[in-house]
């Protein structure tokens, strides 16, 4: 669709650009559940580097869909990330991404109908999904 060099990119191009590479959608959802710190983005990753991390969490900034956040506390400095509206606006993406799992699972090979039910629900409060 952009094989002309005048013509307008595809959104959906431009949209994969900023979530394609490994980590983002997990780590950006895991803003969304409440985790704002670097060793928080970790702790159910065993396979996620440090130094990956490190270049993913700053790519986000750069494409400004998180903010890196500065704090110093009785000389203590804490460093905390949380989702710009840029980034926020990709809750209806990762719901829909999810629910596309838990709809596409008719045998219940990964999860029953109460987990589907459940893991739903979550999504929905945590993302701020609204169903009207």
């Amino acid at each position: 669709m952009t094989s002309d060099k005048d013509e307008i990119p595809c959104p959906m191009e431009l949209a994969i650009q900023l979530i394609n590479k490994k980590w983002v959608i997990q780590i950006i959802r895991d803003m969304f559940f409440g985790k704002t710190h670097f060793s928080e983005f970790k702790e159910d990753k065993p396979d996620l580097s440090n130094k990956v991390l490190s270049s993913c969490l700053k790519n986000l900034e750069k494409d400004g869909l998180i903010e890196k956040n500065i704090s110093d506390i009785d000389g203590v400095v804490d460093i905390s990330y949380s989702l710009t509206d840029y980034g926020r606006a990709l809750n209806k993406v990762i719901y829909e991404l999810a629910m596309y799992t838990l709809n596409e699972d008719i045998n219940n090979t990964i999860y029953d109908d109460e987990q589907k039910k459940e893991i739903g629900e979550y999504f929905r409060d945590k993302l701020n999904i609204d169903d009207n």
